[in-house]
């Protein structure tokens, strides 16, 4: 194997902690990288939401492709972001330990109110660009008024500050990585029953090129076995019903006390009822069957 390998990674501020996250890991198990940075296509269009650009793979197609090049060597991806099936000629060679999955709701100090559902005032504007976020907020919430926000996390979070939104909807894990100062925003974190988090939310993919033996050997050293477990039920699900981030589906997987325990919520678009529900079982293959029938039924 080669000395010295080369990251792939977006140029956001979250993925390049990302991407400092592996490189710091594979330092210690001796193996030496760089980062370089790819823009994405979801990067450069930031007028438009995730249900309206075409195609998939919008955070991930540019840096497969230079992976596929040899311009790099592996590629460090929110979990979520990735395609369900690998193109060609590329694995997912490690899956990391799982951050807190759950989804943060950020009030401004101006919509607060304590006793509402979810902690916002009635009619508020609530920033989010992903279906599966619009859908279950309006499934808890019937008046809030679901508007499209885009930018990384920080151009969201100061969007809000400056009151163009009421409230946003992000991801926690990403927030808690960049340790940003929320002390003059109401922060409530959603149980996974109350916002049921993407497939795979929370972890990080190292992707490579299946033929780099090698490395992919030496990754192995950074896979949670368990974590790969859980988000296998999760991204089959998805797989199954054939979405990508356009598709209001959230399905989250924990193993605790012998058994799965999975939280699944699906609407047939943003704007159409919810269908929320729980299931536990020992068996994935055997639960993976399950949802897709319950949904299949609503």
């Amino acid at each position: 194997m080669k000395n010295h390998v080369i990251i792939g990674s977006r140029g956001s501020d979250l993925a390049l902690w990302q991407a400092h996250f592996v490189q710091k890991q594979l330092s210690d198990i001796g193996v030496n990288s760089t980062i370089e940075i790819i823009k994405t296509k979801g990067d450069t269009i930031q007028h438009l939401s995730f249900d309206k650009i075409e195609g998939k793979g919008f955070f991930t197609k540019e840096i497969e492709e230079a992976l596929l090049a040899g311009t790099i060597d592996l590629a460090v991806h929110s979990h979520k972001d990735l395609e369900t099936q690998s193109p060609e000629g590329l694995t997912i060679a490690a899956v990391s330990e799982r951050a807190d999955a759950r989804e943060l709701l950020l009030i401004h100090p101006s919509a607060f109110e304590a006793s509402a559902p979810w902690q916002f005032k009635k009619n508020a504007r609530i920033g989010t660009s992903s279906a599966r976020r619009k859908a279950q907020l309006l499934h808890a919430r019937p008046d809030a008024i679901a508007v499209d926000i885009r930018g990384n996390v920080p151009t969201r979070v100061q969007k809000l500050r400056n009151g163009d939104f009421d409230a946003i909807l992000l991801a926690k894990a990403g927030v808690d990585r960049l340790q940003l100062s929320l002390s003059d925003l109401h922060v409530l974190p959603l149980d996974v029953n109350e916002l049921v988090p993407a497939p795979a939310q929370g972890a990080l993919a190292i992707q490579t090129r299946s033929d780099d033996v090698q490395l992919i050997e030496k990754l192995n050293a950074l896979n949670s076995a368990q974590v790969q477990r859980n988000i296998h039920i999760e991204r089959k699900v998805l797989n199954r019903m054939q979405g990508g981030c356009q598709l209001p589906l959230g399905v989250h997987a924990i193993y605790q006390n012998n058994q799965f325990h999975v939280w699944v919520a699906f609407a047939k678009s943003w704007n159409e009822p919810v269908l929320k529900f729980e299931l536990t079982g020992t068996d994935d293959l055997q639960l993976i069957e399950q949802i897709l029938q319950r949904i299949q039924q609503s």
